[in-house]
């Protein structure tokens, strides 16, 4: 059973993290989550405890715990959302179609004369060039 670790103090590693559930049962992995663009942990993780009822007595036993001065947060990891998209905003991949982007109409998704696409924002969509305004 994987498990979901949260309000953790940002200096945790994954061993600490570890150690953290062991005396709980077999820790088959145990791992912070690290913002990709500043390096730092983003203060929570995941253990995964290869037998359930032993992952069932860490929940009960961690959840609510004080560690420096925060309340840990501990209970069965749901399953990760599908993703759709990338920059398109829901189209898929560099310049897919668009995704609603509030009040502009669609995201960058169909201007195939500037080379990655754009779905032009609003009703400006239709420049085709930079002094017009249009993306």
């Amino acid at each position: 059973m994987k498990l979901y670790v949260g309000n953790l103090p940002y200096s945790v590693n994954d061993e600490e993290l570890r150690q953290m559930f062991e005396p709980h049962g077999n820790v088959a992995s145990a791992s912070v989550v690290i913002d990709r663009e500043t390096g730092r942990s983003r203060g929570f993780g995941f253990v995964e405890m290869n037998d359930d009822n032993q992952a069932r007595a860490a929940i009960e036993a961690m959840h609510g715990q004080e560690m420096n001065g925060r309340n840990l947060t501990v209970n069965e990891a749901r399953p990760k959302a599908p993703r759709s998209g990338g920059f398109g905003g829901g189209g898929g991949g560099y310049g897919g179609g668009g995704g609603g982007r509030g009040n502009f109409g669609g995201g960058r998704g169909d201007r195939g004369d500037r080379g990655y696409g754009g779905g032009g924002r609003g009703d400006r969509g239709d420049r085709g060039d930079r002094q017009g305004g249009g993306w």
